[in-house]
């Protein structure tokens, strides 16, 4: 699998266009228009929306039009998947904290990243990911009390 370099940059401009969209779109909702005391709240994102969407369009034109044919290379096979695994663990320590809490999410986090990317001895993983998020909840709940996401295990430990 080969992704090629054009096919990046009219995603990304795509993306960018839509993103202008929403933003527009949003603003709406807000008024755009002018009052006795001047602009509505949605009238300065609103015209910055359609720029960007505007700016967004013209770049996937402007790509297909100059790059056409180029066979440049953005993204190999092996890549992706050095890629992947980066991305992965990530994308799971997020729905593990949603569901268990940021302690216990960030601890199973730096131990699995430290166990099968840093290739640490297991054991020196789980002790890094468990004294990581201990040092997570002194800092944030107890000296700045700010709480951080807690879940089912803060709750049977009553860490609240």
């Amino acid at each position: 699998m080969v992704i090629k370099r054009i096919h990046m940059e009219i995603l990304v401009a795509c993306l960018t266009a839509i993103a202008g969209v929403v933003v527009a779109g949003g603003s709406l909702e807000l008024g755009v228009g002018w009052t006795d005391s001047g602009p509505d709240a949605g009238y300065f994102p609103f015209y910055v929306g359609l720029l960007l969407a505007a700016a967004g369009f013209a770049n996937a034109v402007w790509t297909v039009i100059v790059h056409r044919g180029e066979a440049e290379v953005f993204l190999e096979q092996e890549q992706a998947m050095r890629l992947l695994g980066f991305f992965l663990p990530m994308v799971a320590f997020v729905a593990v904290t949603l569901v268990l809490g940021l302690y216990v999410g960030a601890a199973l986090y730096l131990f699995y990243v430290a166990w099968r990317q840093g290739k640490y001895n297991p054991l020196w993983a789980a002790a890094l990911g468990i004294s990581f998020a201990v040092f997570l909840f002194v800092v944030f709940d107890v000296l700045f009390k700010v709480p951080l996401l807690k879940g089912p295990l803060e709750a049977f430990l009553k860490i609240y």
